[in-house]
């Protein structure tokens, strides 16, 4: 298919000179011309050179301008605090607001436990935090005095105070 072509060997290569940007792009296809002389067929072949070739001039990097003007690149991460590590206490709230709602306390267990809720999907950890704590607080309270008070009821039903 190439007849009459005469290839010439190409120097040897040094570095490729440029950016990775410049050196990664595949370089641009030439339209084909319909009649080729042997002449012109050399010439392309020749054309068709990398550009860490020495058979064309190399072309100044576009990138290298635009390195110079960027000093010392940075990038910025933005880390939000995980807030589902903070734990609202709903369900225990709920079950003590339902069941064991000693002198309200249950109530406001479960209010703290929805203040939690708000804190958290406002990204206020810190407020999330010391609610929960409260929230906490109240649901052992209520849970303690419930338990203690039906114990006592139980008591009092096996032994009832007649017999003293």
């Amino acid at each position: 298919p190439f007849e009459g072509v005469a290839w010439t060997p190409r120097p040897p290569q040094g570095p490729p000179q440029g950016c990775f940007a410049c050196i990664a792009k595949p370089p641009a296809l030439q339209p084909a011309s319909p009649v080729l002389s042997p002449s012109s067929a050399v010439y392309l072949m020749e054309s068709k050179s990398c550009k860490g070739d020495s058979l064309r001039p190399a072309v100044p990097c576009k990138h290298s301008v635009e390195k110079k003007t960027m000093t010392n690149p940075t990038t910025v991460i933005e880390i939000y605090p995980d807030t589902t590590e903070v734990n609202d206490y709903y369900l225990w709230s709920i079950f003590n607001f339902v069941y064991l709602n000693f002198c309200c306390l249950g109530f406001i267990a479960l209010a703290y436990s929805l203040k939690v809720r708000d804190k958290k999907l406002l990204n206020d950890l810190n407020g999330a935090v010391e609610d929960a704590k409260t929230a906490r607080l109240f649901n052992i309270t209520s849970s303690a005095l419930a338990t203690f008070c039906i114990i006592l009821i139980f008591i009092f039903l096996r032994y009832p105070l007649t017999d003293y």
